[in-house]
């Protein structure tokens, strides 16, 4: 059994196929290690210019401080404070934790 390509008249029946067939194997391997090489040297670069990579936080510490006082309060709730400041829970639990409310 093997692979037939009409178009580019490629089989891997045969031996020499099936050689075409792995030298385009090995030139495809070669070009993505190349990428990821290339990337990694941006990335570096980069990094030594001050530059970091990654979403902006959602939060600052401000606000983190504001969300942890108002959650202090047993009458405000969680999803009031979450949709005050644009964010999911999740992402409110993420950066405050739990917070119990004072009694």
């Amino acid at each position: 059994m093997g692979f037939e390509s009409i178009n580019e008249h490629i089989e891997t029946t045969s031996a020499a196929g099936k050689l075409i067939f792995h030298v385009f194997a090995a030139l495809a391997e070669f070009e993505r290690n190349l990428t990821r090489e290339r990337t990694k040297a941006g990335l570096d670069a980069a990094r030594a210019r001050g530059r970091k990579g990654g979403r902006k936080p959602s939060l600052d510490e401000r606000q983190t401080r504001e969300i942890k006082a108002l959650l202090r309060d047993p009458q405000i709730h969680v999803t009031d404070v979450a949709r005050r400041y644009g964010i999911s829970r999740s992402t409110l639990y993420r950066y405050v934790g739990s917070v119990r409310p004072d009694r």
